[in-house]
């Protein structure tokens, strides 16, 4: 058996993944990692699922959500909120109207691709095939999958890259502030996900971190598939200057050739050491809450 380890950021079926929470326990499993949060795009409802397929397989789950965020001129920069009350009805009606938003872009985006489908003298796909792939709201992968049950491409990628990317559609943000505030509320901690998809300049890297630290940022995740080694560095780094908690996930979605759940990038395997000062804050902000 291999290390145990960890992995902070896996998404379900219930928002954009693949794979349904209780499938994702047993993948966990299966790898040796042993603590795990479903965090799906304003989308709570994978949580209960997790949990008690973790209670039965002895995998701990974290209740989580991310959220897309504007940020300044930064668009769909990535929050996620740790340790969340994911039965809070205000919340619930908070991300409920923003996963009516997602399933209508999603629904527009379907209708562009299946205009481009046409064009191109093959048959259109339906809502009734992409929902038999989803659980809580349609997302492109699972529009993505039934292109690939069609034959119409040979794999995900080639989903996302011949279709799915040039029929997006623009997403609605939550604003910076409210999104940390809200995760606060009720009783989460808010960490800034695969930091460097904001940009890749260091100084300005710093300078938007610092901004968030100031807003309320708890902390921020370090170990990605996004970063690379000295990036990576470079975080961790920032983070001891700022008192900003670390984190580490795989952001795995079940459609990316080569990440896996409980590893970052080059396969480096994330700490079960790291959880300790977000479990921590987690306690802190239920102590805090109302």
């Amino acid at each position: 058996m291999a290390a145990m380890s960890i992995d902070l950021h896996i998404h379900s079926c219930c928002s954009d993944g693949a794979y349904h929470p209780t499938q994702l326990i047993t993948m966990a499993k299966q790898l040796g990692v042993e603590v795990i949060a479903i965090a799906d795009h304003d989308s709570v409802a994978g949580i209960p699922d997790a949990i008690s397929a973790g209670i039965d397989s002895g995998v701990e789950v974290i209740p989580a959500v991310e959220l897309s965020v504007h940020f300044e001129d930064f668009k769909d920069v990535h929050l996620l909120g740790y340790g969340i009350d994911f039965s809070d009805e205000l919340f619930l009606k908070q991300i409920d109207s923003f996963r009516n938003r997602r399933e209508q872009r999603n629904r527009e985006i379907m209708n562009r691709v299946n205009e481009l489908l046409l064009a191109e003298g093959r048959e259109a796909i339906t809502i009734v095939e992409v929902l038999a792939f989803a659980n809580d709201a349609i997302g492109r992968p699972h529009i993505a999958r039934v292109l690939l049950a069609h034959n119409y491409v040979s794999s995900m990628e080639e989903a996302f890259q011949r279709y799915l990317v040039p029929c997006n559609v623009a997403k609605s943000y939550w604003l910076m502030k409210s999104a940390i505030d809200e995760i606060h509320r009720i009783g989460g901690a808010a960490v800034l996900a695969h930091p460097t998809s904001i940009s890749k300049d260091q100084a300005e890297l710093r300078r938007v971190i610092s901004a968030l630290k100031n807003m309320g940022l708890d902390g921020i995740e370090v170990f990605n598939n996004m970063g690379w080694p000295l990036e990576i560095e470079f975080l961790r780094r920032l983070a001891a200057e700022l008192d900003l908690i670390v984190t580490a996930g795989s952001d795995f979605h079940g459609i990316e050739a080569g990440i896996e759940i409980g590893k970052g990038r080059e396969g480096i395997r994330f700490d079960r050491n790291l959880l300790a000062p977000l479990t921590d804050c987690i306690q802190e902000k239920l102590r805090k809450k109302p």
